[in-house]
């Protein structure tokens, strides 16, 4: 791993302060502020060597630090947390038997028969991880354009998983079950 000029734990020694003060700044909680700090000595352990100036090992880690913080907050505004409670009421309900019969393949099942103008906005989305921006810039089209098709290609992928239009699995696909809450 680490094979620079530079003494790890020295450095360590010398700026783990400033770089926890840094990175609570930006997360304003201590355990986000940790697992920042933790991943910038962990790159910097990871790819020190390519550090030309040792001089600048400080600016350097808060650089890591500060693109990691950006990083997951792109991440969090894509794929937001919220509390089970307060989002139950939009979660959508899903039938027992649906669950039963639910596994990947019968998503890629439903997902290839879903109209091909809805296909190529919904795999970007939820199997390649890109936002609207980012799915409007790669098919050419509208952002509004990526959202309309989102939601109605969600919805028609939603209509066939809950009609059971796809009976047939492929050969050895297993089916996703859960016991039964018998008392």
């Amino acid at each position: 791993m680490f094979d620079g000029d530079l003494d790890l734990t020295s450095v360590v020694d010398a700026h783990y302060g400033d770089v926890f003060r840094f990175a609570l700044s930006l997360a304003r909680t201590e355990s986000d502020a940790c697992d920042l700090t933790q991943e910038a000595f962990w790159r910097l352990a990871d790819k020190g060597r390519q550090i030309r100036d040792t001089r600048r090992v400080k600016s350097w880690l808060f650089t890591t630090v500060h693109r990691e913080f950006l990083h997951r907050r792109r991440r969090d505004t894509r794929h937001p947390t919220e509390d089970l409670e307060t989002a139950a009421p939009e979660l959508p309900v899903i039938q027992p038997e649906m669950v039963e019969r639910l596994d990947g393949a019968a998503a890629l099942a439903a997902l290839s028969r879903v109209e091909e103008v809805f296909r190529p906005p919904l795999a970007l989305f939820y199997l390649e991880d890109y936002s609207y921006a980012e799915i409007a810039e790669i098919l050419g089209i509208p952002i509004g354009t990526v959202m309309s098709r989102l939601s109605r290609g969600k919805a028609r992928l939603h209509q066939l998983l809950s009609d059971g239009a796809l009976v047939a699995r492929p050969p050895g696909a297993s089916v996703l079950r859960f016991p039964s809450r018998a008392a």
